[in-house]
């Protein structure tokens, strides 16, 4: 896989078990995956406006949301503007996402979906589909 795509709220603002760390669990796995060569994306249905928190330029080579792109998930045609942006193919991404609905939009697409439902088991599907050891 050469591409990580992330939801905002609901995956990058889970802080599992460690609420006093300084840095969401996943944001931290985007930037070390990001050091390692793979791309990685926000994928929001924020509006226009939205960014992500001040100190995550270096996490992200990508923010697209809906307000921005005119899409929203889960069409399939906002996880494929992603990839391409990413200049990745859709097959060589993995999309996380806590709803279910957005993770099989990914899937129609031709993303790897992950649905997000703690930060260990992202964190472990993510060091499969990745090949890279992770810490949570």
């Amino acid at each position: 896989m050469r591409g990580l795509v992330l939801d905002f709220g609901g995956v990058l603002t889970d802080y599992g078990d460690d609420l006093a760390a300084s840095l969401p669990p996943l944001a931290a796995v985007a930037g070390e995956v990001r050091r390692r060569g793979v791309r990685t994306a926000i994928l929001s249905n924020a509006d226009g406006l939205w960014s992500p928190p001040a100190g995550w330029q270096d996490l992200f080579d990508l923010v697209v949301t809906s307000g921005e792109v005119g899409l929203v998930k889960p069409d399939r045609r906002i996880y494929l503007l992603a990839a391409r942006r990413l200049g990745v193919e859709p097959g060589e991404c993995v999309f996380v996402d806590d709803l279910a609905v957005n993770v099989r939009g990914a899937a129609a697409a031709g993303m790897v979906g992950v649905h997000h439902r703690s930060v260990r088991s992202t964190v472990e599907e993510l060091e499969v589909l990745l090949d890279v050891p992770l810490g949570e």
